[in-house]
């Protein structure tokens, strides 16, 4: 499935997961090792704080392509690439920016472990800062901003546009209202696709199609309807491709039957609507980056239940 091809970025230190180091990154190395019937394909980046870089080097240094310490990833040596990493700026930006470039030379040889950031994920200034902002950032490093949860977001993705930069949607949380309505989604994605502005998602879509979930792992969590990955993305591609207009996109976004969507080696479609492969893999390279989840066991295995995979 072309559309979910390197679509999930793995973010498993962040909420609801929330889990340690160690765990995340041997998370991340097993993933990367999965063949196709393990959806290994769908799987993008490792997400890690900029403040916890040296951390990812302390525990994730044995894990990565190169050392092989283990016995275990040796068999794979030859088959896997450096892992990409997309850093958070949880820090101040100048700090942030050393820290990665510390990090980069760190794992630019095999003796530590192959690794780079080259994205980095953060809240959005305002938009008359939007430029000094990107200047910040070395040039071989790909930006995404994040655009208001509430309010206009339309400034920043205007100061984006013709930017070696993206716009970052996040999709949810783990309280219910911090589930955007399906509304202000098709209007953050209709705006970049009308700026042409690269986008990426991130937070409560783990299930590809829109339902009611809990939103953490607690015993007794609270429950909201949550976006679906599908819904989003393959709604993104048909507005990008002018299959739908932002009112059919808010449809899609608001799909809850599986069997409304439709995959084959020809292309996807939703209702009739339909995006040839091609287009999709051209929009995803040019528009839609993909998302950040906490888990990654959670899309696959949702994907290969509704036998889709």
């Amino acid at each position: 499935m072309t559309l979910c091809e390197g679509l999930i970025d793995y973010a498993g230190l962040f909420p609801p997961a929330q889990l340690p180091m160690p765990e995340t990154l041997e998370n991340y190395a097993r993933y990367t090792m999965q063949d196709e019937a393990g959806g290994g394909w769908m799987l993008g980046r490792l997400i890690c704080p900029a403040s916890r870089l040296h951390e990812a080097t302390e525990h994730g240094r044995a894990l990565m392509p190169g050392t092989w310490a283990t016995s275990g990833y040796r068999e794979h040596a030859d088959d896997l690439e450096p892992w990409r990493i997309s850093a958070i700026i949880d820090i101040p930006l100048a700090a942030a920016v050393e820290a990665i470039l510390a990090f980069n030379r760190n794992h630019a040889g095999e003796d530590q472990g192959l690794a780079g950031v080259d994205v980095i994920e953060m809240k959005a200034p305002a938009p008359g800062e939007v430029d000094d902002a990107l200047e910040a950032i070395p040039e071989e490093i790909f930006p995404w901003l994040e655009v208001p949860a509430g309010g206009d977001f339309r400034g920043v993705v205007a100061a984006l546009a013709g930017s070696e930069a993206g716009a970052k949607l996040r999709c949810g949380g783990v309280t219910p209202e911090s589930v955007p309505p399906a509304a202000r989604v098709a209007q953050v994605i209709a705006a970049c696709v009308a700026a042409r502005v690269p986008l990426k998602a991130t937070a409560g879509l783990h299930h590809p199609v829109r339902a009611e979930h809990p939103l953490t792992y607690e015993d007794q969590p609270p429950r909201a309807v949550m976006h679906g990955f599908v819904n989003v993305f393959l709604g993104g591609a048909l507005l990008a491709a002018g299959e739908v207009d932002e009112a059919g996109l808010v449809a899609v976004l608001e799909e809850t039957d599986a069997r409304s969507f439709s995959f084959d080696d020809e292309g996807a479609a939703w209702r009739g609507r339909r995006v040839s492969t091609g287009r999709i893999a051209e929009i995803r390279r040019g528009f839609l980056a993909g998302f950040g989840s906490c888990s990654f066991e959670e899309p696959v295995g949702d994907l290969k239940g509704l036998g889709w995979l």
